[in-house]
């Protein structure tokens, strides 16, 4: 089987993608439109021009003024469709998907608005796609401790539908640190624990996001090679890290995709998984994202396998349903 028609058939879970990352142009167009909201940009067009930035903060800037056109339950709903139709022409069988609240409720947008139309259209997919999705909250770091403690308890209402909390925005300046007693309190509620740390921050913030917060995974986690006694420690505890390599390259964590680290990291026995980030602004969905580093970095069929089984393997699926699925990628 050629790599592409092995990546095509792999089945597939995604855990490192933001909901209001997968906002198409032409989409973010058509709602803006329904809801009489001015978009800053003349035509889809121009809008995809703008889609050409050069770091974090620049594509931030950009991400939020589009998320200012989702007002309602349905557009919430629409732009989560959206995304899990790309999953199963992906064959990613299962998702996990951030969404940040604060993005919306900053904007007097109510949370349960949010809430119901990303998880309507994850209960549909379940049924009529055939892709199943649980659902991270995250905190924005570039806001305070105070601000994530109250997103906490306006998630009160849907703390059983919500699988995990997360932390993502800017990283730099924002240190996990800074949000130690509300992950605290996020676990002695029962929720799952993942972090943003090692993208454009320091591997300190690894070794943070692990000893002060508790992580069950790492988000990003790329720059942990900087430091040899952090890998090793990843590979000891069987970290996850959710790489993004489209990311990466977009915002230039690395310059050129033959450079990235995936297959080092792969290669060292570290829990390596393959996700699409914001794949709206960034390039490429999940299969596009492995037909990069396979091409850019000649990953084998058995590393392609691997990748795989680590989403499996690092994800919150029930171990019965890993297993399955782990079965039948080896079958390939």
């Amino acid at each position: 089987m050629q790599h592409q028609q092995l990546i095509a058939a792999l089945p597939k879970t995604e855990l490192h993608v933001h909901i209001e990352g997968t906002f198409e142009p032409e989409l973010m167009f058509a709602i803006a439109q329904r809801n009489q909201v001015q978009l800053p940009y003349a035509s889809v067009e121009e809008l995809k021009q703008a889609y050409n930035f050069h770091n974090l903060q620049s594509f931030l800037d950009l991400y939020y003024a589009g998320a200012n056109v989702l007002l309602k339950e349905q557009d919430f709903y629409d732009l989560t469709w959206a995304y899990l139709e790309k999953c199963q022409q992906d064959h990613v069988v299962h998702t996990e998907i951030f969404f940040d609240p604060q993005t919306h409720t900053d904007r007097g947008v109510a949370f349960a608005t949010v809430f119901n139309g990303i998880y309507r259209a994850c209960q549909d997919a379940k049924e009529k796609l055939g892709v199943s999705a649980y659902l991270i909250m995250s905190f924005l770091r570039h806001l305070s401790e105070e601000a994530a403690f109250e997103t906490l308890e306006q998630a009160q209402p849907f703390k059983d539908k919500i699988i995990a909390v997360g932390l993502d925005s800017s990283e730099v300046g924002h240190p996990p640190s800074k949000f130690e007693r509300v992950f605290a309190e996020a676990k002695k509620q029962g929720y799952l624990i993942v972090a943003h740390a090692g993208e454009e921050g320091p591997p300190d913030y690894v070794w943070q996001a692990l000893d002060l917060l508790h992580v069950n995974r790492i988000d990003h986690g790329v720059r942990s090679e900087e430091d040899p006694q952090l890998v090793q420690r990843l590979f000891e505890e069987k970290m996850p890290l959710t790489v993004c390599p489209l990311s990466n390259l977009k915002l230039c964590v690395v310059d050129d995709m033959a450079k990235h680290n995936i297959k080092r990291l792969l290669h060292k026995g570290l829990k390596v998984t393959v996700n699409s980030d914001d794949p709206a602004y960034f390039g490429g969905y999940m299969n596009d994202n492995f037909i990069a580093i396979t091409q850019a970095l000649d990953l084998s069929t058995q590393d392609l396998k691997q990748l795989a089984i680590n989403s499996f393997e690092a994800s919150f699926l029930p171990d019965a349903q890993k297993m399955a699925w782990i079965n039948k990628i080896q079958a390939l």
